[in-house]
C-alpha cells in the first residue's frame, strides 16, 4: 500500500512525499481511514511506528476541507499530551504534514512564560497542541476556550494516566463539546 490508496489531498500527498514518505505503517493504514469516516479511534503502537501521522494527517484533511479561509482561524482540534518534548515533536508533524494546507497551529507548554504562547493563540490557530497543566492554566484565564473542538487526541494516553494527569484529563474533558471525534 501507498499514502495514495489512503484517498489523501493533493497537498498532504505533496508534504509527505517532500518529507520523503511513501508508504504508511500498519497503524496508518488502520487507522487514517477509519479517521476520515468520523470514527473514533483507539490505537496501540510500538514507539516509532507512525502514531503521530495517524491522526495528523486525517486531521490536516478534514480541516482542511471544512476550514473558511476567509475567516479568523477558529480553535477545532486539540492534541493533549504528557510533556513538552511530546507536545513539541507533534507539533513539528504538524508542520510537516501539513506545510501546503495553510492551517495554523501551536504549542502551548508549561515552565516557560506564557507571553508569546497566548500571543500565537490570540492571533487565531485550527490546532493547538498542549500539556495539560498549561492547558488548564491558559482555561482558567479564560485565554482558551474548547467549545468548538471537533477532534480531541488524547496522546500517550497510557502515559498520562501513569504520570498522574487522571483529574487534569477529566477537568479538561468536562469542557469539550459532547459530540467530537476522539482519538487516544
Amino acid at each position: 500500500m501507498i499514502f495514495q490508496d489512503l484517498n489523501l489531498i493533493t497537498p498532504i500527498l505533496q508534504a509527505l512525499e517532500k518529507e520523503g514518505y511513501t508508504n504508511p505503517t500498519p497503524i496508518q493504514e488502520q487507522a487514517i481511514p477509519s479517521i476520515l469516516l468520523d470514527k473514533d479511534i483507539l490505537g496501540c503502537a510500538q514507539t516509532g511506528t507512525g502514531k503521530t501521522a495517524a491522526f495528523a494527517i486525517p486531521i490536516l484533511q478534514k480541516l482542511h476541507k471544512n476550514k473558511d479561509y476567509s475567516k479568523h482561524a477558529v480553535l477545532k482540534a486539540l492534541i493533549l499530551t504528557p510533556t513538552r518534548e511530546l507536545a513539541i515533536q507533534i507539533d513539528e508533524s504538524f508542520a510537516s504534514y501539513g506545510q501546503f494546507l495553510g492551517l495554523h497551529h501551536t504549542v502551548i507548554f508549561g515552565g516557560v512564560k506564557q507571553g508569546n504562547q497566548v500571543n500565537r493563540l490570540n492571533k487565531g490557530i485550527d490546532i493547538l497542541i498542549a500539556t495539560p497543566g498549561r492547558l488548564l492554566d491558559l482555561m482558567s484565564q479564560g485565554i482558551i476556550s474548547l467549545r468548538n473542538i471537533e477532534y480531541f487526541v488524547l496522546d500517550e494516553a497510557d502515559r498520562m494516566l501513569d504520570m498522574g494527569f487522571s483529574n487534569d484529563v477529566k477537568k479538561v474533558i468536562k469542557e469539550l463539546p459532547v459530540v467530537r471525534q476522539n482519538l487516544l
